[in-house]
């Protein structure tokens, strides 16, 4: 790895850069991230910037459930992401599709369009969730990074099967 490719690293794992999707959300995780930017929690703080450009951005954030129409923008934002880059789904809506799930216009959570890299749970999350679901993705950048790309998670061998649960023993009195 090149002195060049070594400092984009660097600096990704120390200041990673976020980008919003709304995707059809009520705005309540919209105005949670929004929080988390203010000087109260000041995640700005610990070098995580808000970029309004894909082409800048680390990490993408959707809110809100998938709707039909936003699914090929959503794909399209995503596709713009340098590599390597990371999602995270917020919220109930994110995850599953949350009130919404189910709807004629809504193909439920993000993970039905991209992969997902971390979910944020709550119905809004809390601004600490928040910066907790970052947190997890830089250190799936740091893993990355050390094993020599993204793809490497996805050729580990899958986890084994549960053991069936014993049966249970009927009592005939």
């Amino acid at each position: 790895m090149n002195l060049s490719q070594r400092l984009v690293n660097w600096a990704r794992v120390k200041s990673p850069w976020i980008t919003l999707f709304n995707s059809g959300a009520c705005n309540g995780c919209d105005i949670e991230v929004i929080d988390a930017l203010t000087p109260r929690f000041d995640i700005e703080r610990f070098g995580i910037l808000a970029q309004g450009s894909p082409r800048h951005a680390d990490i993408l954030i959707v809110t809100g459930p998938v709707t039909a129409k936003q699914a090929s923008r959503l794909k399209r934002i995503y596709e713009q992401m340098p590599e390597p880059k990371y999602v995270i789904a917020m919220g109930a809506c994110g995850a599953t599709g949350g009130v919404f799930r189910g709807l004629y216009h809504v193909v439920d959570g993000v993970e039905n369009v991209i992969p997902v890299d971390a979910f944020v749970a709550g119905c809004p999350p809390r601004p600490d969730e928040i910066i907790n679901g970052v947190v997890a993705c830089l250190g799936l950048l740091k893993e990355d990074l050390a094993h020599g790309g993204k793809e490497w998670r996805r050729k580990k061998e899958p986890a084994p099967p549960p053991a069936p649960a014993a049966k249970p023993v009927e009592v005939h009195a």
